[in-house]
């Protein structure tokens, strides 16, 4: 009993001494899960680089565009900027994170945007009690609460650990430091 404890203990702690994993597998699965997730979400708020579509004004002002009839014009440079912006950086923030460069800057604005998203989604579009969920209600299939509490995990272990060695990050920074 004591060998199994004591191989046990062995694979553990050298688990513990694995720094690469985390980081990798979080940037792994950023890459599986949420990237296209992402990615498809900006492109249907742009008909062109600097072109936002109709689309994009109604998901991120559905209020504002339900009170100009759905006329984007009406709303102005402000919400014109925000729109793009909003979508060059559902397109940025997820290629610098699968890329590994500047993940932890990029993993904190991703977090600054989910949690916009999120926000836009109660607020804005009026989720229902059902999609944005409880914790701790026995239920994990709520769309705001519930799952985007692990989007946030996931890119919380990005700005607190980085990227991990198979990451620009790591390759410029060995380069720098030669």
């Amino acid at each position: 009993m004591q060998t199994l404890k004591t191989a046990i203990h062995q694979v553990f702690a050298w688990l513990d001494a694995q720094d690469w994993v985390i980081p990798t597998l979080a940037r792994l699965v950023f890459a599986a899960v949420l990237a296209r997730y992402f990615w498809a979400s900006a492109l249907t708020k742009l008909s062109g680089p600097f072109t936002p579509t109709d689309g994009g004004f109604v998901q991120i002002f559905p209020r504002a565009m339900e009170a100009a009839g759905y006329d984007s014009s009406q709303l102005g440079l402000a919400a014109t900027l925000i729109v793009l912006a909003g979508a060059w950086a559902e397109i940025l923030l997820p290629f610098l994170i699968v890329a590994g460069l500047a993940t932890r800057a990029a993993g904190a604005g991703m977090i600054g945007f989910v949690l916009v998203q999120s926000l836009t989604d109660i607020y804005g579009h009026m989720a229902g009690e059902k999609t944005i969920g409880g914790w701790f209600d026995g239920a994990s299939d709520a769309l705001i609460l519930d799952q985007r509490a692990f989007w946030v995990l996931l890119l919380v272990v990005l700005v607190v650990k980085g990227a991990g060695p198979l990451s620009l990050d790591r390759l410029i920074r060995d380069k720098t430091a030669s």
